[in-house]
C-alpha cells in the first residue's frame, strides 16, 4: 500500500505540533490527505511558534493543550488512527537546571499519554521521538541500536524512560507502538533565536545577527545531521508500517566535524566569522563528544535512507531564515 493510500482521509493526533518536526510533519500529512490534530503547550522553553503552522492553519486542528490533561486528551484520542508523540522536554542544559521538569514532560506525562491510548483507543498507531542522547559517549562509531546505553544528562535518562514505557507497551498490551532515535535534525522552522534547543539554529541566528559563530572546543568533534524533510519520513513510514511496531530505530547521516559545519554554513551565507571558545563547564560535563548514527537497521527494515545532502538541506535552511527571520528571531 502507497504511503498516501496509509494517510488519506485518516485521522491523525501530533503531540509537540507546533514545535519544529511536528509542524513540518502537519504539513506532509495535509499533502497527503490526512485529517491533522496538534495538540501543545506552547511552552516558551520550546520550539513552539504558532507561525510554524500559518501556512496550514485552516487545514487543520489546532489545540493549545498539555498532555497531561487526560481529561481532554481522552476526547482528541477518539477516533484517531495515528500518534505522532513528539511532545517533551529537549533541552540537556534544561534537563540539568530542572530535572524534575524534565521528568515529569518526557517520563509522567508519557505514561499518561499511553494510559490513555491503551484505555480509550488502543488500536492506535504510535510513533515516539526518541535521541541518540540516551547512548552518552560512542564506544564505537558509527553507533547502532545495540550499543550500550549510557546517558550522559537527565534528558537521556528520561527519554530512554520514555521510549521503553512505549515499547512495554506494545509487548504486554500488543499496541502498535515504536521509537525512532534522532540526531541532529535540522532545517525550516526550528528555533533558532537562542542555542536552548539547537547548537545549528543558534549558529544561523548568529550568521543572520552578523555575530560570530562561536565553536565550542577546537571545532573537531564529529556529528551527523538529518534534515528535517528526511525525519519526517522516517515518521511516517514507521507509524504506517507493521514491520515496526516494538522496534527502536536509529536515525543517522554521513558525519562532519563541527569546524567543517561551520566553514560550509559561511560559504552558504555568503559572509561571516566562527571562533573557538572553551566549553562552559555545565555543558562540557555532559558533551558526548563524537557521533554519528548507523541507520542501517531502518534501512533494511523499511527502506529509509537519508535523501537531502547536508549543503542541500542547509542551503534551504539559512534562505528560509533570511526570507522568515522576523518570526525567529
Amino acid at each position: 500500500m502507497s504511503i498516501e493510500k496509509n494517510y488519506s482521509g485518516k485521522h491523525v493526533l501530533i503531540t509537540g505540533g507546533l514545535g519544529f518536526i511536528g509542524s513540518n510533519l502537519a504539513r506532509t500529512l495535509v499533502k497527503l490527505g490526512a485529517k491533522i490534530t496538534v495538540i501543545d503547550n506552547l511552552n516558551p522553553n520550546s520550539g513552539a511558534n504558532l507561525q510554524n503552522v500559518e501556512s496550514i492553519k485552516n487545514q487543520i486542528e489546532i489545540v493549545e493543550d498539555d498532555i497531561k490533561n487526560e481529561k481532554h486528551l481522552k476526547a482528541l484520542l477518539k477516533d484517531q488512527h495515528y500518534l505522532f508523540n513528539l511532545a517533551g522536554q529537549n533541552s540537556h542544559v534544561g534537563s540539568m537546571q530542572d530535572p524534575f521538569n524534565d521528568l515529569h514532560e518526557n517520563v509522567v506525562a508519557q505514561l499518561k499519554l499511553l494510559e490513555t491510548c491503551r484505555l480509550y483507543n488502543s488500536t492506535i498507531k504510535i510513533v515516539f521521538s526518541g535521541t541518540r542522547q540516551v547512548y552518552g559517549r560512542a564506544k564505537y562509531l558509527p553507533v547502532d541500536e545495540k550499543h550500550l546505553l549510557t546517558p550522559l544528562d537527565n534528558n537521556g535518562v528520561s527519554k530512554r524512560a520514555g521510549e521503553m514505557y512505549h515499547i512495554v507497551y506494545n509487548r504486554v498490551y500488543d499496541m502498535a507502538t515504536c521509537v525512532v532515535r534522532m540526531t541532529n535534525v535540522y532545517g525550516p522552522h526550528m528555533r533558532i533565536k537562542d542555542s536552548h534547543l539547537t547548537f545549528v539554529g543558534w549558529w544561523i541566528y548568529q550568521l543572520l545577527a552578523g555575530q560570530t559563530i562561536q565553536i565550542y572546543g577546537d571545532g573537531s568533534q564529529i556529528r551527523d545531521f538529518n534534515y528535517v524533510d528526511d525525519v519526517v519520513q522516517a515518521l511516517i513510514l514507521c507509524a504506517s508500517n507493521p514491520f515496526a511496531y516494538g522496534k527502536i530505530y536509529n536515525l543517522g547521516g554521513e558525519p562532519i566535524t563541527l569546524l567543517e559545519l561551520a566553514e560550509q554554513m559561511i560559504q552558504i551565507y555568503g559572509t561571516g566569522n566562527y571562533e573557538f571558545i572553551s566549553y562552559p563547564d555545565n555543558r562540557k560535563r555532559i558533551d558526548i563528544g563524537d557521533y554519528y548514527g548507523d541507520y542501517n537497521f531502518i534501512n533494511t527494515e523499511l527502506g529509509w535512507s537519508p535523501q537531502t545532502p547536508l549543503i542541500e538541506g542547509m542551503k534551504k535552511t539559512i534562505e528560509f531564515y533570511k526570507q522568515h527571520k522576523e518570526h525567529y528571531l
